[in-house]
């Protein structure tokens, strides 16, 4: 394991996250931190091509790669001909283990602490009480290494902004998210919802291609919202995300959208806990969550259905008790 690196003395380094959303948006301020620190070095940055927008634009890095499994051994000759100094594995899995394996080049890996989430989840046994934010454990990957103290960051291109009108209180609503046990019910998006618009909000619906259903559902049923779910691109989301004064979400990567670009969230969390550290980093933020049941956490990325089959962790959150805690939010704001 590598343990001393004079990164002055460095011309270019890889990191690799391949994905997903919140992951890669969670590394953003170890990139910066380190281009800020260290500025002759060349940052490049290895990605599924799904999540490219959100380093299209970032000016920190040097060169935006693609990771696609049928082109592996292109992606390598590429990388062997790049003459990497070091390599940052924040993905630590099998594929980015069988791409550095063969770099030749010394590599720093992320902890990815599963025995301690295994105990969490399983046996209730907590290890990671002391344990920072995600973003913090990435720069931990490199010993001596300290953050700066800024947030996620999402760069857009100017042509991409779209501002709508100041005069109108909007507010976000993310109804999806990729497992079952982390999704609020669409129920309880629409009647809290309808309170929001009842009471001088509008409400604008965030989504990807897999949160079509649930986005149109809830459109319909509460007057005057507007629907922004697309086709996954993160730009236009996050663009249609800055007219909101907050962002209500489940656990999931648009939460982290919605902090890159610097929006008040209210995070609401099922069957996953705090203590995985995947929660709103340096970013105006409330997290509701149902402390008094002993099943939490059933899982750290969430499940199909409740092993339970009584799914209280987010039924019992009603819309009355978030309306309440949302409203109370805003006007801190």
């Amino acid at each position: 394991m590598v343990k001393d690196i004079n990164f002055a003395q460095l011309k270019r380094i890889l990191v690799i996250r391949l994905s997903s959303l919140g992951d890669i948006l969670l590394t953003t301020p170890l990139v910066r931190t380190l281009k800020n620190n260290y500025p002759q070095l060349n940052i490049d940055f290895l990605i599924k091509p799904q999540y490219e927008d959100i380093y299209k634009f970032n000016p920190r890095l040097n060169s935006l790669m693609h990771y696609e499994k049928d082109k592996i051994n292109e992606t390598l000759n590429q990388l062997n001909k790049n003459h990497y100094n070091l390599v940052i594995d924040l993905h630590n899995n099998f594929r980015s283990r069988s791409l550095t394996n063969k770099l030749k080049v010394p590599v720093f890996r992320f902890g990815k602490k599963s025995i301690e989430k295994f105990l969490l989840v399983n046996f209730k046994i907590n290890r990671l009480k002391n344990e920072p934010q995600i973003p913090v454990r990435y720069a931990h990957t490199i010993p001596g290494f300290n953050l700066d103290n800024n947030g996620l960051e999402l760069f857009i291109h100017e042509g991409l902004i779209n501002k709508f009108d100041e005069s109108i209180n909007y507010i976000g609503l993310c109804p999806g998210s990729r497992h079952y046990t982390k999704k609020w019910p669409a129920e309880y998006f629409i009647e809290l919802g309808k309170k929001l618009t009842e009471n001088g909000f509008r409400i604008i619906l965030f989504g990807g291609k897999d949160d079509s259903d649930i986005c149109k559902e809830i459109n319909h049923s509460i007057p005057h919202s507007l629907n922004l779910c697309n086709e996954d691109k993160l730009l236009m989301t996050a663009s249609g995300m800055k007219n909101c004064k907050a962002v209500i979400c489940n656990d999931s990567g648009l939460m982290h959208l919605a902090c890159s670009v610097n929006i008040p969230v209210v995070m609401i969390m099922g069957s996953t806990v705090k203590k995985f550290g995947f929660t709103p980093y340096k970013n105006k933020n409330l997290i509701l969550e149902n402390n008094s049941l002993s099943c939490r956490p059933c899982s750290h990325i969430g499940r199909a259905n409740c092993p339970k089959k009584h799914f209280k962790c987010m039924k019992e959150l009603t819309p009355g008790l978030i309306y309440s805690e949302v409203t109370n939010f805003i006007k801190t704001l």
